[in-house]
């Protein structure tokens, strides 16, 4: 990888950029802003100011000849990717990018009722956002057929890390499920998913898709409870699902309604990656340790 372009340059996407400026890759990040962009550039790379949920206000971008790390989310409302529609229409017989990376999520499994999710598993989107996400994951798969680019998606689970931790729910007193209601989740540490990232972009074949987990199974309240242990604070109160629909929002609701256990052995053999963090307390203690 010598020409980088990463769409959506946040936590994981500064994280990868990084690893590759390490790598004497040339990267170039897309950004909503100016502040955004001088954090960047001082660290680096070069920027790009635009907005893919507009078009007209979109910049051209060196996608030709370049892994692409798209790394950016949905915009909210309806079932489309209307920033995915602005990005694919800049792609063409001869601006077409060396290999493309794509973040989407678990979520597009929908509810699985706690049973182990392979990626041979049907889609079953349930929410607005996870259908966005299958529609963009289609877009992307349209244009590499048509255009003859190697796509990789890689499907993630909940994602923690420094700087990625309920702190502010737990100080808020927010409750959480009964531990015995509570759905089966997985997680994946910050640092883990940026390594597969690039993992991906170096050995992911055309077409391949892998679930990101640590393979960990556990709950949102289990996940709640360490965190309240490793900060020394009080755990969160555990409520019925019945006193969960009258307090919580609808977001966190939906985030409760969907229940699966993320099979994450293709990942672990084909991009032949030892994970850093593989439990959940290796990846807390981690997060104590380097803030």
């Amino acid at each position: 990888m010598r020409d980088v372009l990463i769409i959506g340059c946040g936590d994981i996407g500064g994280r990868v950029a990084r690893m590759l400026l390490e790598k004497q890759a040339a990267v170039t990040a897309l950004v909503r802003s100016e502040e955004k962009a001088a954090e960047l550039r001082a660290a680096g790379l070069a920027t790009l100011i635009g907005n893919l949920d507009y078009g007209e206000d979109t910049p051209e971008l060196p996608i030709n000849g370049a892994t692409v790390f798209y790394l950016a989310p949905p915009p909210g409302g309806g079932f489309s990717d209307y920033r995915m529609i602005n990005f694919c229409r800049r792609i063409a017989a001869d601006n077409r990018p060396e290999k493309m990376v794509y973040l989407s999520t678990s979520g597009v499994y929908g509810d699985c009722g706690g049973a182990v999710v392979t990626e041979a598993t049907p889609l079953n989107p349930q929410t607005s956002r996870a259908k966005r996400r299958v529609d963009a994951e289609r877009q992307l798969q349209e244009a590499a057929r048509t255009y003859g680019f190697p796509l990789v998606i890689l499907r993630v689970t909940g994602i923690y890390g420094p700087n990625r931790l309920p702190l502010a729910r737990l100080h808020q007193g927010h409750p959480v499920l009964r531990e015995e209601e509570a759905p089966r989740t997985n997680r994946i540490h910050s640092v883990d998913l940026a390594r597969i990232c690039l993992a991906a972009a170096e050995k992911g074949a055309a077409g391949d898709i892998f679930n990101v987990s640590d393979g960990q199974e556990s709950t949102m309240t289990r996940y709640f409870n360490a965190v309240a242990d490793l900060y020394e604070l009080p755990r969160p109160q555990q409520i019925s699902r019945e006193e969960a629909r009258q307090v919580m929002n609808p977001l966190m609701l939906s985030y409760l309604n969907e229940s699966r256990r993320m099979d994450n052995r293709k990942l672990l053999e084909k991009l032949d990656i030892a994970l850093l963090y593989p439990t959940l307390e290796t990846g807390l203690k981690a997060c104590r340790e380097d803030p």
